[in-house]
């Protein structure tokens, strides 16, 4: 459909799931996107399989540089940004109980002060009437045991929508939120998550199934296009109805 031609979109963690689903849809609408990634190995991979039009570039958005390194990279390869999609994101179980200062330093690095400077070192090349799309969790609003770190920061993440929504109205720069419902991917892998634990929640959901990666990525790209260029602020829950009713 080309909603995206010539547009420069930025997909942070764009190496598995959520980020490489929508790199590779924006790119099938027209853009070219930057990935990062933390690992080497699996960033080329994600290139690979986005194909032209991409670039990888390895680091980690809890740590300032890498995240001046890949704003400097995409200056210098492209000059400017149209898009940015704050994705990358990371969460662990813990009981309040068992909730260590470890945890809570290392989730709120990489999905709140990850977030923050995305974003805020993205702002000089970002074009004035960009959009910008954060990737929050129905996690945010809707309480899950064994999960409160995690929550708060993507409830965090719904915060700076709403902030950045005025701070940025004078460049007419769109901020959105995007929150997934239960959609496998590889960090479920990480958490455990089973596909009896997911079965036992399709009962829950009013759409009759989990989702996949790419119903995100389609809710992205709306929010990216100027098919909701009247659209700002908002958080799209993409849950099949899981806490919508």
């Amino acid at each position: 459909m080309n909603r995206l031609e010539g547009k420069i979109a930025l997909v942070t963690g764009g190496t598995s799931g959520i980020g490489l689903a929508t790199a590779k849809r924006f790119v099938a609408e027209g853009a070219f996107v930057f990935v990062t990634g933390r690992r080497k190995k699996e960033l080329n991979s994600a290139v690979e399989e986005i194909g032209e039009n991409s670039c990888g570039v390895q680091g980690d958005v809890s740590i300032s540089k890498d995240v001046d390194r890949l704003i400097e990279t995409i200056k210098s390869e492209k000059g400017v940004l149209d898009i940015v999609f704050a994705n990358a994101g990371w969460g662990e179980f813990k009981s309040i109980e068992d909730i260590t200062e470890e945890h809570i330093d290392k989730t709120l690095a990489i999905n709140v002060k990850g977030v923050v400077f995305t974003v805020q070192r993205s702002l000089p090349i970002l074009r004035d009437g960009g959009a910008v799309v954060l990737n929050s969790s129905i996690t945010g609003s809707k309480g899950r045991p064994i999960f409160s770190i995690y929550a708060a920061t993507k409830a965090a993440v719904r915060s700076f929508a709403r902030s950045w929504t005025t701070d940025l109205a004078h460049r007419k720069i769109r901020v959105n939120v995007v929150s997934p419902g239960l959609i496998p991917t590889p960090g479920y892998d990480y958490l455990g998550i089973t596909g009896e634990m997911l079965d036992s929640e399709v009962p829950n959901i009013p759409l009759g199934r989990v989702g996949v990666p790419d119903d995100i990525a389609k809710a992205v790209v709306f929010l990216s296009s100027d098919e909701s260029s009247y659209i700002t602020g908002i958080e799209l829950f993409v849950d099949g109805g899981l806490i919508q009713v």
